[in-house]
């Protein structure tokens, strides 16, 4: 080969794995947006046992193509304390069974031999998809002809990348030179970086099963590098979870010390096999003969369906493991570090359906949030306590977070490929964080009403302080009936709520009236009197706002 011909081998090879990765992601998102509602169903039985889970981590894998993505997902779960970590580490195990299906995809397109080649023929469903995605008016019809032709592109993809590999071995030099790479770890090491940089096992995988096809590694070679894949795999998670909340990273650590485990588990067995002149190699080439593909495909298959036989009756043991690790703090009361997201990070824009459940999570954190400042504003203004006021201006901090960076991130969100239903949601849920936002200021102003009591030595007389305390009892139920209407679509509690702000409108009404009348009896100054109006004013708006949340749902039913 000369000179030319190298380094139109080498493009060819960078365009191969460009057009998988496409393909990948094309299908993904595709299939996860045309099965979100089956995906969040799938999700809710894993809980059901540690079987089911394994299964459902399988099952939801080898629907939307990538480890990856479901590994995101079920930290965002373990957020929203929807899975346990025991429920989640079954998932994941599940998941690297259902990674194993790109594998045997490619190995199944490898075939062909003096016959029209099985990877052709798939590849024709590119042009089908395109057809479908040219003409078609139908969102469903539509995901479809992006599924096909990102099925279709997987086995262009592959085309090139085996068409390039071909050209690379045909010279000795480079068969000479990855020769040289034959300890285990180094393999492994080598597979878990080039699959950290492309961010994907199944490329790495397919990678590697297209060398070892034409030659340009061998069986045994490909196998290390595969396990190596798995290790690999786990950066994503990592870092969706480093970023997180601490079952978060106990998450991605379970996800890492899994696949970690099973690469040292079989590493040891193929070190004492090779006292004996064995490797995988030599039994796979014996247990699949003439058909490299099958071999390694089969390999990464067996190898991940083992790793799991092997941990799953550890899943407690593993559990325990990571809580000390990561270990809980001690003090409720103590301030948190600071201001971030509990449901939503950077890698759910890769799975909208999702990230657009766990944005609604992240607002009924936030009205939880919202709510507790106002109660512990509350309790200032009564007692003048100052005790948790570092907490409360961590929470405060944490709603002004909210505001700027959720919305940011649902205007990020918005540009994906998503249903109308969540766009209509989406775009209410701006207004949603907003109307909480301004619920943490006005807390924070009585707050301020009772930092001028203190200055003025001041303070509320017991009438109304029990006035107060019946105020703030009536948005608490406000706040109950604006919850059910949000987080369950209830329309029966959004009318109960209006009717409770009815009520809270009633309230202050009275309490202007009452202050008056102990103003006239000289019960109170006028400077009190006037944080006192001023905090039933803040009280009323706080109730209007709350409603304004519970009524979104009548824009997204």
């Amino acid at each position: 080969m000369d000179t030319v011909a190298i380094i139109t081998s080498v493009l060819t090879l960078i365009a191969g794995v460009g057009v998988f990765l496409i393909a990948c992601s094309m299908m993904s998102s595709n299939l996860e947006a045309l099965g979100s509602k089956r995906l969040k169903m799938l999700f809710s039985k894993a809980s059901k046992s540690k079987l089911l889970g394994v299964g459902v981590g399988a099952a939801a894998t080898a629907v939307i193509q990538s480890s990856s993505a479901t590994s995101v997902m079920v930290i965002g779960f373990v957020n929203a304390g929807i899975m346990s970590l025991a429920q989640a580490a079954t998932v994941i195990f599940g998941a690297n069974i259902g990674t194993t299906i790109t594998g045997q995809i490619v190995a199944l397109g490898l075939f062909g031999g003096n016959s029209v080649s099985t990877s052709v023929i798939f590849a024709a469903f590119a042009g089908v998809g395109a057809f479908i995605l040219a003409f078609s008016k139908k969102d469903k019809l539509t995901k479809t002809g992006g599924i096909m032709a990102g099925f279709g592109m997987l086995f262009v993809g592959l085309s090139l990348m085996s068409g390039s590999m071909s050209d690379f071995s045909e010279l000795e030099e480079v068969k000479s030179f990855l020769a040289i790479f034959k300890n285990p770890f180094l393999l492994v090491l080598i597979g878990a970086v080039l699959t950290a940089v492309v961010q994907s096992s199944s490329v790495m995988t397919s990678m590697a099963i297209t060398m070892v096809v034409t030659g340009l590694i061998s069986l045994n070679q490909g196998i290390y590098i595969t396990m190596g894949s798995n290790i690999g795999t786990c950066v994503t998670a990592l870092i969706a979870g480093l970023t997180s909340t601490k079952n978060a990273k106990r998450t991605a650590l379970i996800h890492l010390i899994f696949n970690v485990s099973g690469v040292i588990v079989f590493i040891i067995i193929g070190l004492f096999m090779s006292i004996g002149g064995i490797d995988y190699g030599f039994i796979f080439g014996k247990m699949f003969p003439h058909t490299p593909q099958l071999q390694l495909s089969m390999f990464h298959t067996v190898f991940n369906v083992i790793t799991v036989i092997i941990v799953l009756p550890l899943t407690n043991l593993l559990v325990k493991l990571v809580t000390k690790m990561v270990p809980d703090k001690k003090d409720k009361n103590a301030v948190p570090e600071g201001p971030r997201f509990s449901f939503v990070e950077e890698h759910m824009l890769r799975t909208p359906p999702i990230a657009v459940q766990q944005i609604k999570n992240e607002i009924i954190q936030m009205a939880d949030t919202a709510m507790l400042n106002f109660n512990a504003a509350c309790e200032v203004v009564c007692t003048l306590n100052y005790e948790h006021i570092a907490l409360f201006r961590a929470r405060e901090n944490q709603l002004n977070f909210l505001n700027k960076e959720l919305v940011r991130f649902i205007v990020r969100l918005l540009k994906e490929d998503l249903n109308e239903k969540d766009r209509i949601y989406l775009s209410a849920a701006i207004r949603s964080v907003s109307d909480l936002e301004r619920v943490g200021d006005y807390a924070e102003n009585i707050v301020e009403y009772a930092d001028k009591l203190k200055e003025a030595d001041g303070s509320f007389s017991e009438k109304a302080v029990a006035e107060i305390n019946e105020l703030k009892t009536l948005i608490q139920k406000l706040y109950t009936e604006v919850l059910k209407a949000y987080s369950e679509g209830d329309k029966s509690a959004l009318q109960r709520a209006l009717a409770v702000e009815e009520e809270v409108d009633r309230v202050t009404e009275g309490m202007m009236q009452s202050h008056i009348e102990r103003l006239s009896a000289g019960e109170c100054t006028a400077d009190v009197g006037a944080q006192y109006l001023s905090f039933s004013a803040n009280a009323e708006r706080i109730a209007d706002h709350f409603i304004n949340v519970a009524k979104t749902i009548t824009a997204h039913l």
